[in-house]
């Protein structure tokens, strides 16, 4: 056996490459719009509730490690925490969801540049999933789109 041979993949390999890649391309888009949801809707929502799990302790990291800009501490911590509490709801339940991803993409911006700049890659990964269902929407599995028709009839 030459080593072309031995690199080369035969026809066979080519053809479940093939198969392999034309069954992920039939994935419906509404599964990963639908994951994307509840996958980051998760991250804040949970974020939010430990927040409110101890507010003195959630004041003291406003006031001394978060330290928002322009927002006194009590201002910052209430809006972040009905942000996270709230939007990650109407996420998960498909509903006004494409408005429900521009509060916490506005977080991650105020986070990125204020707080963590450092985490770039998580909040990388937090935009491109908000922005997934900004630009797509939220799907087949979605309030939205059960009231999409009544909304848009006319």
């Amino acid at each position: 056996m030459t080593c072309q041979a031995a690199v080369a993949p035969g026809a066979g390999h080519i053809r479940k490459l093939e198969r392999a890649r034309a069954l992920l391309e039939s994935t419906p888009l509404s599964v990963t719009q639908l994951l994307a949801r509840l996958g980051v809707g998760a991250v804040f929502f949970k974020s939010g509730m430990t927040k409110i799990a101890s507010w003195e302790f959630t004041l003291m990291l406003f006031r001394e490690e978060y330290r928002v800009p322009l927002l006194p501490t009590e201002t910052a911590a209430l809006l972040a925490t009905a942000t996270e509490l709230s939007m990650p709801v109407l996420l998960a339940l498909g509903l006004f969801a494409r408005l429900a991803t521009l509060p916490l993409l506005g977080m991650v911006v105020v986070i990125q540049l204020f707080v963590y700049p450092q985490s770039w890659a998580e909040h990388l990964t937090w935009v491109a999933l908000l922005l997934l269902i900004l630009t797509r929407g939220p799907g087949a599995f979605s309030l939205d789109r059960l009231i999409a028709p009544s909304l848009f009839s006319r």
